[in-house]
């Protein structure tokens, strides 16, 4: 291993990486098992707003960005395995809320739960690949362990159309369930901690008050947490509306997963040639050249989706939807490896700052973009004008100021 590197993981690399991407991919599971089921979960939960089964999708995200907040600090003071098992169990706990509910306000707190917990694993892998790697290698390790977690919506969909057609929505439920309980056990199985006793802080405001004004104060660090997180919130903007688009407007119905496949394969490929470009190119070339070249093809798409009179041909935009997402996948990981790089010495904490504050401008933003849905691409497609221009200025500037 290079001098990239700090240590190696007891397991070996591949299963490291596999891992990595299992336990991180619940956020994904907990979203894309329910897209072709929100038409049928808003009709038996009584939803009257079509809009509103987005808030299902939304719900995950918030819990998500809450619970962030808990769980960096914490796996730098108790260690980076107790704080998963504890994300483990509030998931566990918000899947048995969903299973059983009644009313979509019920649905929504099981929702809140499941992403309060999956915010535990998405936090805390991050500091356990800072913990072993660092600059370029953390950038690779963390792009293939995106694209395991990517490749969850090639199958997801698909999983939960089939699982819908046989036995209804509150199954899906079930699965995910049996999912985290599998997945919790190869974990405390087969990985040690990461983090020794002798390296871990001590619970104490003061600490992290301090370490909190560190991150702050790195203005070029907070940059690039907000190019991520407006990057974040045209992608959620797009699961937030995409379902509607496919599954309603272009009346795809049941093979709406299979077209869904096909453009996370898109997402996957891109983290795939991320791993290899971001070490011959660097991060920054690499993530500037996505965020305008998004930006761009929405705007040129835009366009012709007005001249085209709104509503463009299905082939028209799932050419657009491909390309896209090709460009997205070259942002997440380069982004947050450009966040955490000045912060390894406090890795749990500036993990748990990182996504807390991309993820709130992403549910924000990102909530705004699927709630503007009009029965055209129309708004998605000016959101990913705007947002990853915007994320673009900003990492520009941010490049300047570290160059």
């Amino acid at each position: 291993m290079n001098n990239a590197s700090t240590t190696k993981p007891d397991i070996g690399f591949t299963e490291f990486v596999a891992m990595m991407g299992f336990v991180t991919c619940f956020v994904a599971m907990a979203i894309d098992l329910m897209l072709p089921a929100l038409s049928e979960i808003g009709l038996d939960l009584g939803v009257s707003r079509a809009n509103d089964t987005q808030l299902i999708i939304t719900m995950v995200f918030l819990g998500v960005a809450v619970g962030q907040i808990l769980y960096g600090p914490l796996s730098d003071i108790i260690g980076r395995k107790p704080s998963i098992y504890l994300g483990f169990c509030l998931f566990i706990i918000g899947t048995l809320i969903s299973i059983f509910s009644t009313s979509l306000e019920m649905m929504l707190l099981g929702r809140l739960f499941q992403g309060l917990g999956a915010a535990g694993p998405r936090i805390v892998t991050v500091a356990i690949v800072r913990d072993h790697y660092k600059g370029p290698q953390m950038a690779r390790v963390m792009s293939l362990i995106m694209t395991v977690f990517i490749m969850v919506p090639i199958v997801a969909p698909i999983i939960g159309q089939g699982i819908l057609a046989i036995a209804g929505w509150r199954a899906i439920f079930i699965f995910l369930l049996l999912m985290a309980l599998g997945i919790v056990t190869w974990f405390a199985l087969r990985l040690p901690e990461t983090l020794p006793s002798e390296k871990r802080g001590k619970l104490s405001f003061k600490t992290l008050q301090n370490s909190s004004k560190e991150v702050l104060a790195n203005k070029v660090a907070v940059a690039y947490i907000v190019a991520l997180g407006l990057a974040f919130g045209s992608f959620l903007g797009f699961l937030n509306s995409v379902q509607q688009i496919l599954q309603e407007l272009y009346q795809l119905g049941t093979a709406f997963p299979f077209y869904f496949a096909v453009l996370a394969i898109g997402i996957g490929v891109s983290n795939i040639l991320n791993a290899k470009l971001v070490v011959r190119f660097g991060m920054k070339p690499l993530v500037m050249g996505a965020q305008a070249g998004t930006a761009l093809l929405s705007l040129v798409a835009l366009i012709s989706c007005i001249w085209l009179g709104s509503v463009p041909p299905l082939w028209f935009i799932m050419t657009y939807f491909t390309i896209l997402l090709m460009g997205v996948g070259l942002l997440f990981g380069n982004l947050n490896a450009l966040s955490m790089e000045p912060f390894g010495h406090i890795a749990g904490l500036a993990s748990s700052f990182v996504g807390v504050v991309s993820t709130l401008i992403a549910v924000a933003l990102g909530t705004i973009v699927g709630q503007s849905f009009n029965d055209t691409p129309i708004p998605l497609m000016l959101g990913f004008v705007l947002l990853p221009g915007g994320s673009f200025i900003i990492t520009r500037w941010a490049a300047s100021q570290s160059a």
